[in-house]
């Protein structure tokens, strides 16, 4: 994994866990919204539109860069819009690049054809 794919995937990872609090806590400014007198939806709202559309773009550009497939993609892209689903992307896209730093240490050493 070149450094370029690397940290694509790193930026997709550190938005993706932040993504997925600001969904959470829109959902409970929402029930705020409709149960008391406190609102917080505008600016919640602001906040997850904002880190939302930096997931997708980020999204885009490690897709391109990693060359996942279609499936793989669409996984991540899924995971965007579930409310927890920014906390599985997280753990999938650490154990993604752990997995990749094997495989470069190996090859340097010889261990493996990877």
């Amino acid at each position: 994994m070149d450094i370029k794919t690397a940290t694509a995937l790193r930026r997709l990872r550190l938005v993706s866990a932040p993504e997925a609090v600001s969904f959470l806590l829109l959902l409970v400014c929402s029930v705020l919204k409709r149960t008391t007198d406190f609102n917080a939806v505008p600016v919640m709202g602001m906040v997850h539109g904002v880190l939302f559309v930096l997931y997708v773009v980020f999204w885009a550009d490690a897709w391109k860069r990693a060359k996942w497939p279609l499936k793989t993609a669409a996984l991540y892209f899924v995971l965007s819009v579930l409310p927890t689903g920014g906390f599985f992307a997280d753990r999938r896209l650490r154990r993604e690049a752990e997995d990749a730093v094997i495989a470069s240490r190996a090859r340097k050493e010889g261990v493996v054809g990877a």
